[in-house]
């Protein structure tokens, strides 16, 4: 390549099609780049409008952050390639965690304390990420991505029923209230009866009486759950290319037209939300910082830094380009500078999206002013109101079979990474696959299992992703040692699409 030559990656493209092929960018991860918002801001139990402030935040900084990544920004911010950023699913788990413990805007301002601390280390431990992939070799990073799947399964299910499954029923209270004076009144009857004797303990008849509730489970609604399930399931066996590539999009789409004809979804909030509004940092207040979510958090970011380092060699192959450890670390170091950037201005983790990578390998368009159009899109998209409310509008059981696709995917990637690890020659390794689910299980079946623990300890324990993390990454030390096959480790982050 001569001195006057643009490498691809730098090439800048005429306006219209720069515009086109950013767009196109947008739609492969716009699906992914909402949910995270949704998720969490259900979870803290927001108001709609509140939510909606949560994705036009998230998806202005998905722009930016995209933009510093693409563009750089110094010498020590930015890879310089065609990267879009978009929060991470990785980190999903432990915020929901947090938000079950605390709620409201409380809860979102200690979540965003959380985030800003990690990213902090995240930024000081970029250079160090090198050394630390020994200790994620195929075996570990594959169980931490199942059981992401499996922890955020849950939560499409919940969606298509039409929330968690503790609303599926509740109290039926004039019945309660019955059976209790009644139990009051053989109290009484029964302490007359036994004079001089200590009165009996109150004793219902029977359980509690609960009320089914009739939104929970509602045929209907995972009627049009399942139709958007077997839309994408059309789409992606059926479309090709660009199509394909955005088919959990376009399956959304299918199922609002349907809730719209049969009633159930309403734009009167998106009618009341403002063209044009600023995205401003510390909406809900000043953060809070929790050591305990801060270190939880700062685990995360380790797993989403090791994949991040796939993506990024998975880039420096299809582009030609290639990046040293300068590079890489400034690449890792905007993960965490991005993940700074979530927490000021009211959203999440930040990381390179693996579709759009692909995307990149499909097209053949290199350039990374390409993202840098896309970033912009973005950015305008976070300024209109109207798109977050629509999204905010959509109803739950549409996004549930949309959930399903998207969540199942991130599990079957997991078992994928573990397809290829050595379980014939080294035994060893089903014991650290086994155990480490076991404990990420342990929050999905016993929820409450941490309420004789100090308080402190809930947001890190009631963690699936971090116990299986932990647990994987000390079994995998004490079988396997530290001298793993960091390539290996490599072409496993490569592969993972966790996000």
């Amino acid at each position: 390549m001569t001195a006057s030559t643009v490498h691809p990656v730098d090439e800048r493209l005429p306006a219209g099609r720069l515009a086109a092929l950013g767009l196109q960018h947008v739609l492969v991860m716009y699906a992914g780049a909402v949910a995270v918002p949704l998720i969490v801001g259900r979870a803290l139990k927001l108001t709609p409008e509140q939510v909606a402030l949560l994705i036009s935040a998230d998806l202005f900084c998905c722009g930016l952050v995209t933009l510093i990544q693409s563009l750089g920004f110094g010498k020590y911010f930015g890879i310089k390639l065609p990267v879009m950023m978009g929060v991470t699913f990785a980190a999903v788990g432990p915020m929901v965690a947090m938000a079950n413990v605390q709620s409201g805007p409380d809860g979102a301002r200690a979540i965003f304390g959380a985030i800003i601390g990690a990213g902090g280390v995240a930024i000081l431990i970029a250079p160090l990420m090198s050394k630390l992939l020994r200790f994620f070799p195929p075996v570990v990073t594959g169980t931490i991505i199942a059981i992401i799947g499996i922890s955020l399964m849950r939560v499409g299910i919940g969606w298509a029923m039409g929330g968690p499954a503790p609303l599926a029923q509740s109290v039926d209270v004039p019945k309660l209230v019955a059976m209790v004076d009644a139990a009051k009144a053989g109290q009484a009857a029964a302490a007359a009866a036994a004079v001089g004797a200590s009165a009996p303990a109150l004793k219902l008849p029977g359980p509690v009486p609960m009320l089914d509730n009739p939104n929970y489970g509602a045929l209907d609604n995972m009627a049009v759950a399942g139709f958007v399930l077997v839309a994408i399931l059309l789409l992606v066996r059926y479309g090709r290319g660009f199509i394909a590539n955005i088919a959990v999009l376009l399956g959304i789409v299918a199922g609002c037209v349907v809730a719209v004809g049969m009633g159930k979804m309403s734009f009167d909030k998106v009618g009341r939300a403002h063209w044009f509004d600023l995205v401003t940092p510390f909406a809900f207040g000043v953060p809070t910082f929790d050591a305990v979510m801060v270190l939880t958090m700062a685990l995360v970011m380790i797993v989403v830094m090791i994949e991040s380092t796939g993506m990024f060699l998975a880039l420096s192959d299809i582009t030609g380009r290639k990046i040293g450890a300068n590079e890489l670390s400034a690449g890792l170091r905007t993960d965490g500078l991005g993940t700074v950037i979530g927490g000021l201005f009211n959203t999440f983790p930040y990381t390179s999206f693996s579709q759009n990578v692909g995307l990149v390998g499909v097209t053949g368009v290199k350039s990374r002013w390409v993202c840098v159009a896309a970033g912009v899109i973005m950015m305008v998209l976070g300024l209109l109101p109207k798109m977050a409310a629509l999204v905010e509008s959509v109803p739950q059981f549409v996004l549930g079979g949309a959930g399903l696709v998207m969540f199942g995917m991130v599990a079957a990637t997991g078992i994928r990474i573990l397809a290829n690890v050595d379980f014939k020659t080294n035994r060893n390794n089903l014991y650290i696959v086994a155990i480490s689910i076991g404990a990420g299980m342990i929050p999905l079946v016993a929820p409450r299992w941490t309420q004789q623990m100090a308080h402190s300890l809930h947001p890190l324990l009631e963690s699936g992703i971090l116990l299986t993390a932990i647990a994987a990454v000390l079994l995998n030390f004490y079988f396997n040692g530290d001298e793993a096959d960091e390539g290996a480790a490599i072409d496993a982050a490569k592969t993972a699409e966790a996000h």
